[in-house]
Order: C-alpha cells, then structure tokens, then sequence
C-alpha cells in the first residue's frame, strides 16, 4: 500500500510484496534492517514513540527543519505511535503482531519482557512470527544490559585497533559503519528465519549482537591469532598482504587508491610507472614479500603518480588495465559516470522538500526489482489509518489517545 498523498508508477510485484513488518527499532541497525525490507516490497510499519520519536529524525543536516537522513532511513515504511509501556500500547502492539510476519526491536535485553510483551507473548499473539533483536551485545552474557551503540563495536572487535597510520591512534570511522554492517546481517537473517519458517510454519527469535558482523567483517583475525599467534598491526593504507597498495597524491593535488592483490596487476603498475627493474627483484614475486619492501615501491609508484594529473593517471592504468579509482567525496560521487550508470544516486520525489537524491535501493533483480515507493513519512503520519484497518473505532482511537497510548 502507498503511503497517503504519494504516487507510484506501476511496477512487477516486488520479491517481498505481502510481508508486514514492525519497526519497532531506532538508531540505526534495525531502521536499516527493515528498510532494505521495504525496499523490495516489504510493508513496513514504523512503531514509534508518541513523544520520543526515532532519533533519526533529528540527526545530521536538516532543511526547512526536515531531517535528511530519515529520509533515506524512513523511506517505503508508514509511520504510526504508540507507547508500548502502557496497557493500550501493549494491547494495540499484539494486535498488530497477529498481522505481522516480522517484529525488529532494539530495546535492551529484558524491556520487551517489562512490558509483558516478549516472546511468549509475542509468539503466543502469532506463532509464525519472526521476533528480530538487535542489541549491542546480545540478549545473554556479562555485557547483554550494557547500552550498546556501533561505536563500541567497532572498538571491540578489532577494527578500530587496526585503522590508522602504525605511530598514530586507533582509529573509529566518521560514520556509522558498525551500525550498516549489522543492518545488512539483520535482513539476511530476518529472510534466513523466513525461508526457516517454509519449512516448519513457525516463527522463532533472531538474536542479532552489532558486535559480531562487525568482527566477522574483519576476516580471519581470530583464527590467525588461534594457530600463529598473530595480532596484525596497523599498517595506514599499506596492506600487509601486497604491495604496492596505498593512496598517492597527483600533481593537482588530488589523490588515487591503487591496489596490487594480484600478480600480474603489480608487474603492469611496474612497468607504467617507470620501473619494469622491480619485477626482477626476488622479492617481487609474492605479495606478502612485495609487502615488506612497501618503501621501495611507494617511492616508484608515488613518485610517478606525482608528476601526473589525476586524469591522466587514471587514463593511464585504465590503458595498462591497472587497478586504480579515484578518491572521491559525495560531490564527485554525485557525478561518477559508474554509478549514473547504475542509478545508484537516484531521485525521489517527496511531499515536504521536493526531489531528493539518495542511495537507490542495494542491488537490482532482473525480474521483481525493489524501489523507492516514498520517502520517510512525518512521525505518526499513518496512525489512524493503519489502527482502524485493524477494526479499531475512533472511540478506540480516543480511549489511547486519552490514556497516552497514541
């Protein structure tokens, strides 16, 4: 269904048309979890408190008072209120779970139970329901009440420990990365427990902790550290697996990333920059050995890179089929040809600010493409029309309204 006072273009019914999902979540994993539902069909109703709504909302840059990010986070999802910690609440919210298929939460462990509103009632309201925890930690274990936020899981899992120059400190991204990396683990197990649910007709928990995709993310810290007792340093843009891989300044002052993770890739980069001598070298012939020479190299390659214009670099490996891309900020990001190409930026047209540009959904399907139906909807926008569809009477709406619930 499309939100009131939007119009959309007839579409192929998208993959997830008829699942209903609750957003009960905020900040920022679980939003993104059922965004990216939304995204691909997906009817996604966004629970949120009457007087504290998703903090999204107000974060980052707004316009005209309208915040930008829920824009994005908010797009293809309805919006109602409720107060979860009153009777009305409770009751409306089972309600609403008998019709859905999908509940995300990110409360922490034990406050869905307060509320007499956790998995047994839940289940109880819907045995085919899908309950998606999000925490910082997990609902068990010594940190599972600790508040829990992307930063810390990206102090935690090793990934902060490895960024930055060697004799610089640890360092955490500007942005929310844990937070995204975790939103895309929750939607493919939120349709993992949905493909479970084929089999068996019925829901279970997902128990997702931000901490864990983001150490998955890492790759094979663990393990190495298990069978060599290696603990890999900060390295800056240097990679310990190949060389040369680094960012290099252009004679304009801009700057390119190369990579070398294959052999033949740094035997051409040595042969464009000037120095076919390298490959000769008995070191050249291994990654890893490439590595321990990255002094060596960066000087060749940088020092090349340096007596050229950007556009000329990338002119030139693009001919000698080097890797190479450009550093880009959202300006040039805006006006890569690649990503025109691929609508990946493309526009939307919304009610309050006009047309707005933003990420175009993750991926494309040949066959039952998603879309961006709408843009994030005024808080509690679809209250009435989303509780009187499930029978409730404006004398019902009243009740809660008057007991705080709405």
């Amino acid at each position: 269904m499309s939100a009131p006072g939007t119009e959309t273009r007839p579409l192929p019914a998208a993959p997830l048309t008829g699942l209903r999902v609750l957003d009960l979540a905020t900040l920022f994993a679980g939003p993104l979890a059922a965004t990216m539902l939304g995204d691909y069909g997906a009817e996604v109703v966004k629970v949120e408190h009457p007087d504290r709504p998703d903090p999204s909302r107000g974060h980052g840059p707004s316009k005209d008072g309208v915040g930008l990010w829920w824009k994005v986070l908010g797009r293809n999802k309805r919006t109602i209120t409720l107060n979860l910690s009153k009777p009305g609440g409770r009751a409306t919210l089972l309600r609403l779970a008998a019709t859905a298929d999908v509940v995300i939460e990110n409360f922490r462990p034990g406050t869905l139970e307060k509320w007499d509103l956790g998995w047994p009632e839940l289940s109880a309201a819907n045995p085919r329901l899908i309950l998606t925890r999000v925490t910082g930690f997990g609902q068990f274990g010594p940190y599972a009440h600790r508040p829990g936020f992307g930063t810390l899981a990206e102090a935690m899992s090793g990934f902060a420990a490895l960024t930055g120059e060697p004799d610089a400190p640890p360092t955490l991204p500007p942005f929310g990365l844990a937070d995204s990396i975790a939103g895309l683990a929750t939607a493919y197990a939120v349709m993992t427990a949905l493909a479970a649910r084929e089999r068996t007709g019925e829901g279970q928990v997902v128990d997702m902790a931000l901490i864990e995709p983001m150490l998955l993310a890492l790759g094979p810290q663990a393990t190495w550290y298990d069978q060599l007792g290696y603990v890999q340093e900060r390295t800056g843009n240097r990679s310990a697996n190949n060389a040369p891989r680094n960012t290099y300044r252009t004679a304009d002052g801009s700057w390119v990333a190369v990579s070398t993770s294959a052999q033949s890739i740094a035997e051409r980069v040595m042969h464009l920059v000037g120095r076919p001598d390298l490959i000769d070298e008995p070191w050249f012939a291994t990654g890893a050995d490439r590595a321990r020479h990255a002094d060596v190299l960066d000087r060749a390659v940088g020092g090349w890179i340096a007596r050229h214009t950007r556009a000329d670099v990338l002119a030139a490996f693009e001919k000698a089929e080097a890797a190479v891309a450009p550093i880009q900020d959202v300006r040039d990001v805006m006006t890569d040809p690649q990503y025109a190409a691929l609508d990946t930026i493309t526009t939307v047209e919304d009610p309050e600010l006009g047309p707005l540009r933003m990420q175009n959904v993750l991926f494309r399907l040949s066959a039952t493409p998603g879309t961006i139906r709408w843009t994030g909807r005024p808080h509690g926008a679809d209250t009435e029309e989303i509780l009187t569809g499930l029978g409730l009477t404006p004398a019902d709406l009243a009740a809660l309204r008057e007991e705080g619930a709405l």
